[in-house]
């Protein structure tokens, strides 16, 4: 992402211009709208012509239009995302209060007004614009027959490839069959990495697998790339690292991003952090219960009372269109880091992230035990979409 131009005043309204440069950035961008903001961006309307003889005729016009939002869609598969609003600023083709939805595009600024930008919005562009944010991992998750390619950037966790071949048994006598079906499997995965992942941009590629299933499939994509003369495979081969995984689905990522030897590999990236964060909440809640504390009644008074060593929340409180509700979440942010304590926002598209949702979104590790909270009115059913 790239900021064009920032004009904040010192009452926190203004506005930001901001240039989408690649899928991940839709994302950041849906985390920065709310209902009632002003969005200014090009988009194409479909507009009735009337020629000289009174023949009507439509065409599509690419405009600039100015839009209050009132629904916001946000396909995560597709990384694509629609605004939908009333426009707001005179126009040649549309209407003053006619309904536009406007489909945000990659590398087409775009502007976007508020009446109040909080603490947690900015940070969301801070680390929007920071390439260094980009330490990108990618993995494929593999059992005999099944796999699942998935690229881990710092705000998401995006399925890339799912490649399913069905391999027929070994039978007594003859194995051909069913060596041939896994070679068919090996070369469709290795194909799916080829296409799927970029190597100038993701640092380390995790094959995971119960058995010795990837280090069959690691074997092969190698002997294959000598073969081919594939140089980006055999350039990259100090990239691949070989886990263990109880099975081939997507959910065996977050046991992998768990286990030490990737921790320690990855341990600049915000994934392997968010994963490390929520064990250490675990293993708390574990072995001193009064130093972990989860949802918001709880968390707040743990606040006040200036015991939060890391606060870890999920983005998705930060998307409540109620303001009030919203506000309290940027408040228990604010106030946690104004007494020297470390906020991890936790991106809903992540494995973490979806566990911490479970939570009501927002769990403590404490600095010092605070017992008998229990009377305190646990309201973090609010904080749900």
């Amino acid at each position: 992402m790239k900021l064009l131009n920032k004009d904040i005043e010192k009452d926190n309204a203004g506005q930001v211009t901001l240039m989408p440069e690649e899928a991940e950035d839709m994302w950041h961008t849906y985390n920065l709208l709310q209902v009632g903001d002003s969005l200014r961006a090009s988009t194409i309307r479909k507009v009735q012509t009337e020629s000289t003889t009174g023949s009507v005729g439509s065409s599509r016009v690419r405009t600039t239009l100015t839009l209050s939002v009132e629904a916001i869609d946000f396909d995560s598969q597709a990384c694509q995302l629609r605004v939908k609003g009333t426009n707001i600023e005179e126009n040649q083709y549309v209407k003053m209060g006619a309904y536009h939805t406007i489909e945000l595009e990659l590398n087409r600024k775009f502007t976007l007004a508020k009446k109040c930008w909080d603490s947690v919005v900015l940070d969301r562009i801070e680390q929007a614009c920071d390439p260094v944010q980009r330490a990108d991992v990618a993995a494929v998750v593999m059992q005999e027959g099944l796999a699942n390619v998935v690229l881990v950037t710092p705000a998401m966790t995006l399925l890339r490839a799912k490649v399913e071949v069905t391999i027929p048994r070994k039978r007594k006598g003859s194995c051909s069959q069913h060596e041939k079906a896994l070679e068919r499997f090996y070369e469709a995965v290795m194909q799916a990495i080829l296409r799927h992942i970029n190597f100038e941009v993701v640092k380390c590629i995790l094959v995971a697998s119960p058995g010795f299933v990837k280090d069959q499939f690691f074997a092969y994509v190698f002997k294959e790339a000598v073969r081919q003369d594939n140089k980006v495979l055999l350039e990259n081969r100090p990239k691949f690292m070989l886990v263990h995984s109880s099975s081939g689905h997507k959910y065996s990522l977050k046991e992998i991003l768990c286990d030490p030897a990737v921790t320690s590999r990855l341990s600049d990236t915000k994934a392997a952090g968010e994963v490390k964060a929520l064990e250490d909440f675990y293993k708390m809640l574990q072995h001193e219960p009064d130093r972990a504390f989860y949802g918001v009644a709880h968390v707040e008074k743990a606040a006040d009372a200036l015991a939060i060593d890391t606060l870890l929340i999920s983005d998705k409180l930060f998307r409540h269109q109620d303001i009030q509700t919203r506000s309290r979440y940027v408040r228990l942010v604010d106030n946690v880091r104004d007494n020297g304590g470390n906020v991890r926002i936790f991106s809903s598209l992540h494995v973490s992230g979806e566990q911490l949702t479970q939570l009501s979104g927002v769990a403590a590790i404490l600095r010092f035990p605070i017992a008998d909270l229990s009377d305190a009115e646990d309201d973090s059913s609010s904080g749900e979409d």
